[in-house]
């Protein structure tokens, strides 16, 4: 599985838009670690959660 996101990365979970927008803190193997403007830092499986990168622009 490749991931098209790197730290600093804006991202959003498109099935809980209430989190807000996320920032992608690390990446190991699928594991994404991002801290959302809502929830906090959470641990986001990529393989269950497809995360929407937010362009800058």
């Amino acid at each position: 599985m490749i991931l098209d996101f790197e730290p600093g990365d804006k991202v959003l979970n498109p099935l809980r838009k209430d989190w807000g927008i996320g920032h992608v803190q690390s990446i190991i193997n699928e594991k994404v670690t991002v801290n959302f403007e809502n929830m906090g830092k959470l641990v986001i499986n990529a393989k269950n959660i497809n995360l929407e990168k937010i362009e800058d622009g």
